[in-house]
């Protein structure tokens, strides 16, 4: 997760955190962008995307969420850099 946070806050200059709802979040532009956070069930770590409900993308997941997808991923490999920054160029165009 920390691996995870700083390449956010390096990603764009306009990339800042908040500690909101009990949660990692990060705001583009001051408004809300994506957060970081875990499954309760299998413990592994997801980035949740605040305006993806406007984006398609096959490795997004709705669940009941009505605004907010979420990117899972195994803690044990590496981080998906080029499909994060797929996903962030997306999401940044609702911006």
């Amino acid at each position: 997760m920390l691996s995870l946070r700083s390449f956010f806050l390096k990603y764009d200059t306009e990339i800042t955190e908040a500690w909101k709802y009990r949660l990692p979040f990060f705001y583009y532009k001051n408004k809300p962008f994506c957060y970081i956070w875990k499954d309760s069930k299998t413990q592994q770590p997801y980035i949740g995307i605040v305006k993806a409900s406007l984006i398609e993308h096959p490795l997004l997941i709705q669940g009941n969420r009505k605004k907010i997808k979420i990117i899972s991923f195994k803690p044990s490999e590496d981080i998906p850099v080029l499909l994060i920054d797929e996903i962030f160029q997306l999401a940044m165009q609702f911006y």
